[in-house]
């Protein structure tokens, strides 16, 4: 059902009854290594280049996950999934590995909560009784591909974001043990004018607190609301002026706790990560390994993840385009 301008609420409450989640070695040493489920030795995972190896993280999540849900692929009736490679090839090459009807969604790295979103949705309205919602991303395909190829070895500013190298999966269906996904609201683009590419939290963190304000304006509702908000990849730069932003919007983000997943998932004394972490798999294994454990295990009551994507290519930098962002958000509670 809408409620507001741009926010869902989903009365029929689908369940997240599955998650996998699957990681690259420098991910395996940071602190939430033990919420992952497969953590790979090698950056390539018995491929022959950086692109394959990561629609093989993509096809281990998807299965792991219909695996843990007790589930065939051939129960599965729909899978949403997105990610930063050319015409999102990662996911579509996953999908003809996993053969199940696709429909292939990019949000940049707001795609992790843009599948689910759309995943709760179908699954709420009827549409269907099992959805995978799934992404993923490479640190060596996709610096190669938005910035400089990691052979280059060319130094970084500190605003710089390290991409993460994984993927996370879920299984979406009307009834079943697992967190509910309770509402959604759908990001508008913003864009600030910022042209850096090794400056993304800047760019993004407008369009986070602008889906964070929508949200809390369309469901009436309090940041108190939530045990926890976390942002997608904003890290330490974006997490910061983030703040800021909440303070000059006269958003009471102080009633709760607020995170971000770029700044959890490595450790910033032992691993030289700049800013810290980005990439579709950010959000995504944080939320669906670390968080979701949470959730589980009664620490957590109600979460509210904001997933944030700067929606640049190398055409449009090459260009002198500016750099548009969005977030998408979504409420998960036990």
């Amino acid at each position: 059902m809408l409620k507001g301008h741009q926010s869902w609420v989903f009365e029929n409450k689908p369940k997240i009854i599955s998650t996998a989640t699957v990681v690259g070695p420098f991910e395996g040493q940071g602190p939430l290594a033990e919420d992952f489920d497969i953590i790979h030795a090698d950056l390539y995972m018995g491929q022959d280049s950086w692109e394959k190896a990561e629609k093989t993280l993509l096809e281990e999540s998807a299965q792991l996950a219909i695996r843990h849900a007790g589930l065939t692929k051939e129960q599965i009736q729909f899978y949403f999934g997105g990610d930063l490679m050319n015409q999102i090839i990662s996911n579509s090459f996953a999908a003809r590995t996993l053969s199940i009807p696709y429909i292939g969604m990019f949000g940049a790295c707001s795609t992790s909560m843009e599948t689910l979103a759309m995943a709760a949705y179908v699954v709420n309205s009827g549409g269907a009784k099992y959805v995978v919602a799934g992404t993923c991303s490479h640190n060596g395909s996709v610096e190669k591909q938005f910035r400089y190829p990691t052979e280059y070895g060319s130094q970084k500013p500190p605003t710089a974001q390290f991409t993460v190298t994984g993927s996370g999966s879920a299984v979406v269906s009307p009834e079943g043990d697992g967190p509910s996904i309770t509402s959604a609201t759908i990001g508008k683009v913003i864009d600030m004018g910022i042209t850096d590419p090794f400056n993304m939290g800047a760019a993004m963190a407008p369009a986070a607190v602008d889906t964070i304000q929508a949200h809390f304006r369309d469901l009436q509702i309090e940041p108190s609301y939530y045990d926890l908000i976390v942002t997608g990849d904003l890290s330490k730069v974006g997490y910061a002026i983030a703040n800021d932003l909440f303070v000059r919007h006269n958003i009471p983000i102080k009633q709760t706790t607020y995170q971000d997943c770029g700044m959890m998932i490595y450790d910033y004394e032992k691993q030289q990560v700049q800013a810290g972490a980005s990439g579709c798999a950010c959000s995504a294994v944080v939320t669906y390994g670390h968080l979701l454990n949470r959730v589980k295990r009664g620490e957590l009551k109600r979460i509210l993840v904001v997933a944030t994507g700067a929606l640049l290519s190398p055409l449009s930098f090459q260009q002198g385009e500016s750099i548009p962002c969005i977030a998408h958000a979504v409420s998960i509670e036990a």
